[in-house]
């Protein structure tokens, strides 16, 4: 799961991007409303956690812009203006939330979480695959109601594979979902991912299995639907 975090702050923003990473998202950050647009340009987000002072504008801007635009992307605002009259401007304007700094963080990863839980998003709160369950807003899977032992990056490609059950997911639609701009992505990695993946699920008992075509992606299935009937 992406997120992009528009905080101007150097050192806020490095943090809130560890922060979020080590809670297992993926994420983007970058300190301008420019270089915001520019991100949205080319990339997914499933949320954005956005600073309202920024050096080249506000980040209501932004929210107006996005709702102008029929994007649904989930808005998060984390800012020092606690006025009342700001916030509700900021909510009827089209975020989801308003969170005051400063705050601790692990209520900003728990509002994430909540926000993320909602049904009306894209984004749904569980995904089931034959016998394998994953919590899209945890990143947490289990198998057989047993809980899985995945990584982050193992993590991210299921969920990526399974919101595209029995359709070919291309190679770099699965990049741009788990990776941010900074990651390093060398050549194999995708590759090195899925087969990590595809032996826990195996070693674990799971029915569902990722299967490579060479050159276009991957597609994952469900053997226990291919089985016949007794």
């Amino acid at each position: 799961m992406r997120l992009l975090v528009v905080e101007d702050n150097e050192k806020m923003a490095a943090l809130l991007a560890k922060l979020l990473t080590d809670s297992g998202f993926a994420v983007d950050a970058v300190g301008t409303m420019e270089e915001a647009l520019a991100a949205l340009d080319v990339a997914t987000y499933e949320l954005i956690l956005l600073d309202l002072g920024l050096p080249d504008g506000d980040g209501g801007t932004l929210i107006r812009a996005l709702r102008r635009g029929g994007s649904n992307t989930l808005v998060l605002v984390a800012t020092a203006r606690d006025d009342v009259t700001q916030r509700v401007r900021t909510l009827n304007e089209g975020a989801d939330d308003y969170l005051v700094k400063p705050f601790h963080p692990a209520e900003l990863v728990a509002r994430i979480r909540a926000l993320l839980r909602r049904p009306q998003q894209t984004v749904n709160e569980e995904l089931t695959a034959g016998n394998v369950t994953l919590d899209t807003s945890m990143m947490a899977a289990t198998i057989d109601g047993t809980a899985a032992e995945l990584s982050r990056r193992e993590l991210g490609v299921l969920a990526a594979l399974m919101r595209n059950q029995g359709r070919l997911l291309p190679r770099q639609r699965l990049v741009d979902a788990i990776y941010s701009f900074d990651d390093e992505v060398t050549p194999n990695a995708i590759e090195a991912a899925v087969s990590r993946l595809r032996k826990r699920l195996e070693a674990n008992g799971a029915t569902i299995t990722v299967s490579a075509m060479r050159g276009l992606g991957y597609v994952l299935s469900d053997r226990s639907s291919e089985r016949p009937a007794c």
